[in-house]
């Protein structure tokens, strides 16, 4: 389960404030238990860990099991925002950062861009490999899916025939309407449903996040079983739920401090995709109506090297939120030297793991002296259990938190304007009218 630890920001918070920005979660926890706050047609999320049928699960899996069957060795999945994000932030957490694993379909990430190189590379990898592909649209007309669809598409028709395409193409889409499901229904590609009451940013527990975890060869029971017993502490509404707290102080050092900026920290490179999809869900659910704390993130001990001096003494607009893992997989002990160059000799018999922990430490001690207020959180391990569990603690957070803002934390309304830009200089038809006066602009 997640534990926090709020010590780090004693020093910088008033008791009687952060009592009633206490006051004011628990109004919020209401909202978002009695779903009653805008936004409210979008709770299916809620629920997750603990509805999702078995039967699902298996589907999924006969998906992995039918293209080992062929010989596929590589699945491409092309989505972007909540399309990926999460599934990426799970393999990657989970996968061996060097060596792929024998027994497993490689998983890829397409569609999150419109860099032609980065699409160009991409398939010289799927060129040599036995290929299938899962696209994750609603509407299959998002543009950067849509465009790397076109292509792999095309190419898996031309290698395996239309019929051996469509059994190596598993479309997630709306459950009766769009241009993906049209296509589908059209070309006989197996599907799975997005939910229409799960936004995008919330659908890691819906097939957009289990089908790509599952073909990647983790276990997704565990994952919907860490996020259950997650569901079950922070569904009890009190003082001491863990969400409600987050949420509490964040907010407080948001709105009585001045401070604009959150940073995710984390002392493992297997959670670099953590900050970026929880970069995603913060800032899409909370940045709106002129308001919101910019989520940012960094993987430390790395980034003290490149971003420590700011934080330390740069502007004093930042906080962090560090997520912690308690326990090591791997063991790697520090030798001795004779000559004793490095001047490493007094680590001699310390694993690497404890130098970890008190650089963790350390850094903490400096950035709190520098003006930086930190809030804790930690896992036991990272597994599939612990990051179920993460995902729903950060999605109930963000719900509590976004109604203490005071804002819809289920729409995105910002995102469309550049969109609407981009059409029009594409001269997309319909947007004709809005190309000439774009082109004056600039």
């Amino acid at each position: 389960m997640i534990k926090i630890n709020l010590a780090g920001c004693g020093s910088f918070v008033k008791e009687s404030d952060y009592k009633n920005y206490l006051s004011k979660a628990l109004d919020a926890f209401d909202v978002l238990d009695a779903e009653s706050g805008a936004g409210n047609d979008f709770l299916g999320w809620k629920t997750l860990p603990v509805d999702t049928p078995e039967s699902l699960i298996k589907d999924c899996e006969a998906v992995r099991d039918d293209w080992k069957s062929q010989g596929v060795d590589l699945a491409v999945v092309i989505g972007i925002g909540g399309s990926y994000l999460g599934a990426r932030c799970a393999i990657e957490a989970l996968s061996h950062q060097f060596v792929p694993r024998k027994d497993a379909i490689r998983v890829v990430f397409a569609g999150n861009n419109l860099s032609e190189d980065y699409l160009a590379e991409l398939m010289d990898l799927v060129y040599q490999k036995n290929a299938a592909c899962v696209v994750i649209s609603k509407s299959g007309t998002t543009t950067e899916p849509a465009v790397a669809f076109r292509v792999v598409k095309a190419y898996l028709e031309q290698r395996y025939g239309k019929k051996g395409a469509a059994s190596r193409i598993v479309a997630i889409t709306d459950a009766h309407k769009g241009a993906l499901k049209t296509l589908s229904t059209q070309e006989g590609y197996r599907t799975f449903v997005v939910p229409d009451n799960v936004g995008g940013r919330f659908s890691v527990l819906t097939p957009v996040g289990l089908l790509p975890i599952v073909l990647a060869g983790f276990d997704v029971r565990a994952m919907l079983k860490g996020a259950a017993d997650e569901r079950a502490e922070l569904i009890k509404k009190g003082e001491g739920n863990a969400a409600v707290q987050y949420a509490a102080m964040r907010n407080l050092i948001y709105s009585k401090l001045g401070k604009k900026v959150e940073v995710l920290v984390s002392y493992n490179p297997k959670f670099q995709y953590l900050g970026e999809w929880w970069k995603q869900l913060y800032g899409e659910s909370e940045g709106k109506d002129g308001k919101g704390i910019f989520p940012a993130s960094v993987n430390f001990t790395t980034d003290l090297h490149s971003m420590g001096q700011f934080i330390q003494d740069g502007d004093r607009t930042v906080f962090e939120t560090v997520v912690g893992v308690e326990k090591a997989h791997r063991s790697v002990v520090i030798g001795s030297d004779d000559q004793n160059l490095d001047q490493l000799n007094y680590l001699s018999g310390q694993h690497v793991e404890h130098c970890n922990a008190m650089a963790a430490l350390g850094t903490k001690l400096a950035h709190i002296d520098g003006g930086v207020p930190q809030i804790d959180l930690s896992v036991e391990s990272i597994d599939e259990y612990n990051l179920g569990a993460l995902f729903y603690f950060f999605e109930f957070a963000c719900g509590i938190s976004a109604y203490i803002l005071g804002v819809n934390p289920f729409n995105q309304p910002g995102v469309e304007a550049y969109k609407k830009n981009m059409f029009a200089l594409l001269r997309k038809p319909g947007y004709e009218a809005q190309t000439e006066e774009i082109l004056k602009r600039i």
